[in-house]
């Protein structure tokens, strides 16, 4: 079956509060991607962000970013007022998202929701019954890291930042009223986002979610579970992950996430990338798994370094995570994120999960080689963009790109008498009139926004993550002609 989606970050919903969130506009987002002939709605991750306000560097990858809860709902529970609501400043902008304010302005309210639950007879141990043992982990070390002024668990006191028993025994005690805190948000997550699902769901809209495959050196994940990671004696990383030089970065990509010990993760039945997956297929229906070919092999760079020049390449798991998942979870709807230079190993690991791989039109109009990426090249189980969060806008990518590359794709879409303006339907339609069972097409590009619309620019920090879709941008006569579209091409 042909199908379509629409990839909007729930962050870049429009709402009155800043941010997008699980608030009614979510709700009418969903209905617009009915009228307008829909099938998926892609999200990015949708855990808590940390450093640069990325939400592939979250606290935790088993729990929620509290900012996405829905303020009006905490009214309508009689935990907050409308007043309070409305007199906190979130940004003048409606199309940015000022995380400062964010950060400063939005948790004191949800902390006057929970002192008012707990009035309501409800206590701080309470979520530690409802929870998740990873989640509820993950409260504990938020409480902890508010205890020493949001420093990562490096640079706690010793006692704690290696858990011995009688230091976590005494900041469980000590922080009993902060974790029941982060347990409240994750409570009230939790049953936003079940519900706003539940009504994707019955209106035949899919959720396709995303798992990094790293977790962040400053989370619950590494600081619980030292173990699964390359760490030394006293917990700090032997080496960190990151990309090769390549055409894009002479120095490479130092992402300083923590790299797994997969050695051990063997030797446990991956126990806890069970635990991970489940977590994940609660959240979503679909799974893209980002930087698939770390499963292949991994790009490695010695702890320390000042960029990715001197890393190596070691072996990862390969074909035996992905068997022991469908052992314990039969079928697998998972998306593999197999973009950039890939091995012949690589490809011949994507083929044996038999998962849909990645197309991207933004990297098919390369004018020195043929590419992967044209649409004559697809097979049937692949999934096609336009263009990713990590890309530009396809109207903002075709206006920088050189005359040469710009001319092969006037040629290979016919489309030399097309007005610049409308230049955007054209590469929509190549995408959706291609072979792949999977169109998806980011909001940014229905609307024919320019690069000003980007959400993530790689290696950039301070302007990503923050682009917001207006109220009403989504037009009714815009759902139509989106749905009229994929009807030609056989994906309603």
């Amino acid at each position: 079956m042909r199908e379509c989606g629409i990839l909007l970050p729930v962050a870049s919903l429009p709402s009155k509060y800043g941010i997008g969130a699980f608030s009614k506009e979510a709700y009418e987002f969903i209905d617009l991607l009915k009228k307008a002939g829909q099938h998926y709605w892609q999200i990015l991750p949708l855990g808590p962000t940390g450093y640069g306000d990325s939400p592939y560097q979250s606290f935790s990858a088993f729990s929620g970013n509290p900012y996405f809860i829905d303020l009006d709902e905490l009214v309508k529970e009689g935990l907050l007022t409308k007043t309070e609501c409305e007199a906190v400043d979130f940004g003048k902008d409606p199309r940015d998202i000022d995380y400062e304010k964010m950060y400063f302005n939005r948790f004191p309210l949800l902390r006057k929701a929970y002192m008012r639950w707990k009035e309501q007879g409800h206590t701080s141990e309470e979520p530690k019954g409802v929870l998740g043992g990873e989640t509820a982990l993950y409260c504990f070390y938020m409480a902890v890291k508010n205890h020493f002024d949001g420093k990562s668990w490096i640079l706690w006191d010793e006692d704690i930042r290696l858990r011995r028993p009688e230091a976590v025994a005494r900041y469980e005690k000590e922080l009993a009223d902060e974790t029941g805190f982060y347990g409240f948000l994750q409570m009230e997550f939790e049953k936003q986002w079940s519900r706003l699902k539940a009504y994707a769901n019955e209106r035949g809209i899919r959720i396709i979610g995303d798992m990094p495959i790293y977790v962040a050196f400053d989370s619950s994940d590494s600081w619980f579970h030292p173990e699964l990671f390359q760490f030394d004696e006293n917990c700090e990383p032997i080496a960190v992950a990151g990309c090769p030089p390549d055409g894009f970065s002479a120095a490479g990509q130092l992402w300083g996430n923590p790299l797994y010990r997969w050695e051990y993760h063997r030797e446990t039945d991956y126990e806890w990338w069970m635990k991970r997956m489940e977590y994940s297929f609660r959240l979503y229906d679909v799974v893209r798994v980002d930087h698939f070919r770390g499963f292949d092999a991994y790009y490695s760079i010695p702890a320390g370094s000042e960029n990715a020049v001197f890393g190596t390449w070691e072996k990862g798991p390969g074909i035996d995570i992905f068997n022991r998942m469908r052992e314990k979870f039969g079928k697998l709807d998972i998306i593999a994120e197999d973009l950039g230079f890939l091995t012949a190993s690589v490809l011949k690991l994507v083929k044996d999960t038999g998962f849909p791989g990645m197309k991207v039109l933004e990297f098919a109009f390369d004018s020195r080689e043929e590419s992967d990426y044209l649409p004559h090249n697809y097979t049937p189980n692949c999934v096609v963009y336009t263009g990713t969060h990590d890309n530009n806008t396809i109207r903002g990518w075709y206006e920088d790109l050189s005359p040469e590359d710009r001319q092969l794709a006037v040629d290979y879409l016919n489309n030399a008498g097309t007005l610049e303006e409308e230049i955007h339907w054209d590469f929509i339609r190549l995408a959706l009139a291609s072979v792949a069972k999977l169109a998806v097409i980011p909001v940014q590009d229905y609307l024919g926004l320019g690069g000003e619309a980007r959400i993530n620019e790689p290696s950039t920090l301070g302007k990503n993550w923050r682009w917001r879709m207006l109220s009403g941008e989504i037009t009714e006569e815009l759902a139509e002609k989106c749905r009229k579209i994929a009807k030609l091409y056989g994906r309603v």
